[in-house]
């Protein structure tokens, strides 16, 4: 198995994310073509466009989210 260093998990958290994420939203999108049977076809070229497109953003935006949250809550 693969085993990448873990100072770089944060790259492979957002690889993986982001290809889940976009999964799930090109096939919501998809939906309208399972009747024309072209759900599959249409499912995996916008997951793949979506993925290339998202996964640089994820990478670096999760550093400014990661911010955002702290500041935004609070200790118990």
């Amino acid at each position: 198995m693969l085993r990448i260093p873990r100072r770089f998990s944060h790259f492979v958290f957002g690889f993986i994310q982001s290809g889940l994420t976009c999964a799930v939203a090109a096939a919501i999108a998809s939906i309208p073509f399972l009747a024309a049977g072209a759900f599959v076809t249409h499912w995996l070229q916008s997951w793949l466009m979506a993925w290339i497109m998202m996964t640089p953003i994820v990478l670096f935006a999760a550093p400014a989210i990661r911010r955002l949250t702290y500041i935004l809550t609070r200790e118990d």
